[in-house]
């Protein structure tokens, strides 16, 4: 009668167990993976990042006042794994001169201007800092109030054949980063 009750009891517990699981890896992630493509003039630009929520939240200030990204500390600009660039030719991104390829992609705000950091260690989960040894760019660009809140963190690359813009959205601050191929 005991063995009976335990197996019962086995079985209960491995069904609600699979139950949990599959609510788990079902259930739509808090910060959906994204990808922003560009094709213009044989210049092919991508980025894949996970989009946050504001959620009522403060995003960018100063760590005193709980800011969910702090000024001057690194972000990964998203959330989950390393955001990722990938460009198809050589460009001057914000007036350097980058080689192309696939790079990490982060930031460090501040309240008037952004340092964006391109790095050789694409492929990292993005909550750790990379490896600055293998930072190779780093642009300072400014920082803009947008006249709405946007909720969701928001990469865009836009432009025109030979000039493109990623643009970096959320809540009310906006990031452009000129990339100009050639």
């Amino acid at each position: 009668m005991m063995k009976k009750a335990l197996a019962g009891l086995g079985l209960v517990l491995l069904v609600t167990t699979l139950v949990l699981i599959y609510r788990v890896r079902s259930a739509p992630p808090a910060s959906p993976h994204d990808t922003v493509t560009y094709s213009q003039g044989g210049l092919d630009i991508k980025v894949s990042y996970s989009r946050p929520y504001k959620k009522g939240r403060l995003i960018f200030g100063e760590k005193s006042a709980g800011a969910l990204v702090p000024f001057g500390k690194y972000w990964r600009l998203g959330a989950n794994a390393a955001t990722e660039i990938t460009l198809s030719k050589n460009v001057q991104f914000a007036g350097k001169p980058l080689l192309a390829g696939t790079y990490r992609m982060y930031a460090i705000p501040g309240a008037t201007t952004w340092k964006i950091v391109l790095n050789s260690q694409p492929g990292k989960f993005g909550y750790f800092e990379p490896d600055h040894e293998k930072d190779v760019l780093s642009v300072e660009v400014p920082a803009e109030t947008g006249a709405d809140s946007v909720e969701q963190f928001t990469i865009r690359v836009s432009g025109e054949p030979s000039a493109a813009r990623v643009e970096l959205i959320w809540d009310t601050t906006v990031v452009r980063v000129p990339v100009v191929a050639g």
